[in-house]
């Protein structure tokens, strides 16, 4: 039976941010109770002790998949599905039952090796021997990824390694990923492009307390960064797939907000003001 109460959809601004910024931050995405058991999980799989620092020997400890009861609740709260349905399109994207990979930041001297800015891939080249997801692609139509996103499991301040986003990326991104049609262009290829064509958009940093969600364009440009901070990060970058690839063209013209930000990418004509995109739809 359908609740009651459903959970209100993305408000105007918000699907104005995400147009324009290629990211909408959702504030008690999912309760802190929650956050609190999964993170229990996680620091036993770590091997450190919570209590104990010098037990935290390594910048980034990397878990993989979590199907568990916290990370099931976790991703699917009412208030996730109403804004996938918003951004990725009702009936267009494919529920999730666990929670993809965790790269756990701790407080520590040593250079994690994985700070550079990027594009997440999202399908392997085909027929192709190599196994590195370096040699994975993205392509116009973002097969096999309608959405990145990052769920902190931790209270995520300006020190705690919050994940580093070039707002309005997206927009450029879509313009570099074009020409490549639908074989795309390898996450190597495409991030060194996107990165030097970005070099001087505003930056912002995905900070909030435990509970708060970011769900972004699957083209923003985005980076980790070292820990500065004295309690360790936990949060979970999974993607949301997609039931199809985008659709670019349709002919009912009922575009999702990530099919509506790929055609404003491609169809605006990008100014620069002082290296930062205007990000307004041209007339």
């Amino acid at each position: 039976m359908p609740s009651p109460h459903p959970a209100p959809h993305l408000t105007d601004a918000q699907r104005e941010h995400f147009l324009r910024d290629g990211f909408v931050r959702i504030d008690d995405a999912f309760p802190a109770e929650i956050a609190a058991q999964a993170r229990a999980i996680l620091w036993r799989d770590t091997g450190c002790d919570p209590d104990d620092p010098s037990t935290w020997t390594r910048p980034v400890i990397r878990l993989h998949d979590y199907p568990q009861e916290p990370f099931r609740i976790a991703v699917n709260t009412p208030a996730l599905h109403a804004a996938f349905d918003d951004l990725a399109g009702a009936g267009r994207w494919v529920p999730r039952q666990s929670l993809g990979t965790f790269p756990i930041r701790f407080p520590h001297p040593g250079d994690p090796g994985d700070t550079g800015w990027h594009l997440d891939a999202s399908f392997p080249p085909e027929g192709a021997a190599s196994e590195s997801y370096f040699d994975w692609r993205i392509n116009i139509h973002s097969k096999g990824r309608a959405l990145l996103m990052l769920f902190l499991f931790s209270d995520v301040g300006a020190d705690d390694a919050p994940t580093r986003i070039r707002v309005g990326s997206h927009l450029l991104a879509a313009r570099l990923l074009a020409p490549s049609g639908e074989a795309g262009m390898s996450m190597l290829e495409i991030s060194k492009a996107a990165h030097a064509a970005t070099a001087s958009f505003p930056q912002v940093n995905a900070t909030g307390p435990a509970g708060t969600v970011y769900l972004c364009h699957p083209f923003l440009v985005h980076a980790a960064q070292p820990h500065r901070g004295l309690t360790p990060r936990f949060m979970a970058q999974p993607p949301l797939i997609p039931k199809a690839p985008c659709e670019l063209n349709r002919s009912d013209g009922n575009y999702s907000l990530v099919e509506q930000a790929i055609r404003l990418g491609l169809n605006e004509a990008l100014s620069f003001r002082e290296g930062s995109p205007s990000n307004k739809p041209s007339s």
